[in-house]
């Protein structure tokens, strides 16, 4: 059977769509290794949570692509109920987050201070060049650099770990990650909520979108 017009334009729309999550899932996997290799034990829980989630991603991402392009209605059947699942945990996490911001920013300041303690080892190591990776995300990410009380050898390397607009031209001075964390978790917390908003509003339309396939299948004429 197969299913002709709206229905198979909602068909290849909820396929590209998580052929986008599905490779993301992917990318963001590639990250989560790099997290992983600085092996900062007090941390190493939070990280394979993180690989979980990956692993999540590109399952139900898989799903999703697969029983679109196929019409099959039980992997259809499955990819929303893993949909439903992953809003349940989002809104979940969402209320969590919001209740505990303070420690969860505490946490990420810490992780933060550990992996740029490796990234200054003066040996070069595996694990000092992923905690140096660890650093160019955040710093890429924040705009920030540093602690905000860099020694001089932070200073030294700092061209090598910072993007060119977060370098002052005095190298005393300099935009602190850790104000940046603080103020996210705080000030700019309306943008997390928009950025889960948007999440979530897709995976609304996901899973409408997967029951509206579903029941196109199910009424297809079979040939």
């Amino acid at each position: 059977m197969a299913v002709t017009g709206c229905s198979q334009c909602i068909k290849y729309m909820l396929f590209f769509l998580n052929f986008i999550f599905w490779v993301s899932s992917f990318v963001y996997q590639y990250y989560m290794n790099y997290i992983y290799c600085t092996i900062i034990t007090r941390f190493l829980y939070c990280v394979y949570v993180l690989i979980a989630i990956g692993a999540v991603m590109m399952f139900v991402g898989f799903l999703g692509c697969y029983g679109a392009i196929q019409e099959s209605q039980c992997l259809l059947g499955t990819f929303f109920t893993c949909l439903v699942i992953l809003f349940a945990c989002e809104v979940a996490a969402g209320i969590w987050g919001f209740i505990n911001r303070d420690t969860i920013s505490t946490e990420l300041i810490n992780f933060y201070d550990a992996a740029y303690i490796k990234a200054l080892d003066p040996v070069d190591t595996p694990s000092r060049q992923a905690a140096s990776k660890v650093l160019e995300v955040f710093h890429d990410t924040l705009e920030c650099c540093g602690k905000g009380d860099d020694n001089q050898l932070f200073t030294a390397v700092q061209s090598s770990l910072c993007p060119k607009k977060t370098i002052p031209a005095d190298p005393l001075i300099s935009q602190s990650c850790h104000t940046k964390l603080r103020d996210l978790f705080t000030e700019k917390l309306h943008v997390i909520g928009l950025a889960a908003l948007v999440i979530a509003v897709i995976m609304v339309f996901e899973m409408i979108f997967t029951m509206v396939l579903c029941c196109a299948i199910r009424n297809a004429p079979a040939y």
